[in-house]
């Protein structure tokens, strides 16, 4: 019973530190797409926010 508790323990930590690396991974992941927007002034004059193609198909979010 006891190894089970450990188990279960173990396995909640590793999910945890998971999630945690999820929310990181996240985080950088949209201070890099920030990153590679640029700034287009449209046929008007007008600023407007323009995304560098990313080489996929991937809508962007």
């Amino acid at each position: 019973m006891e190894s089970d508790e450990l188990l279960l323990e173990t396995l909640l930590a590793r999910f945890e530190e998971g999630t945690r690396l999820a929310k990181i991974c996240h985080t950088k992941l949209a201070e890099a797409e920030l990153k590679i927007q640029q700034l287009e002034k449209n046929a008007s004059g007008e600023l407007q926010l323009k995304s560098v193609n990313r080489g996929d198909d991937s809508p962007a979010e």
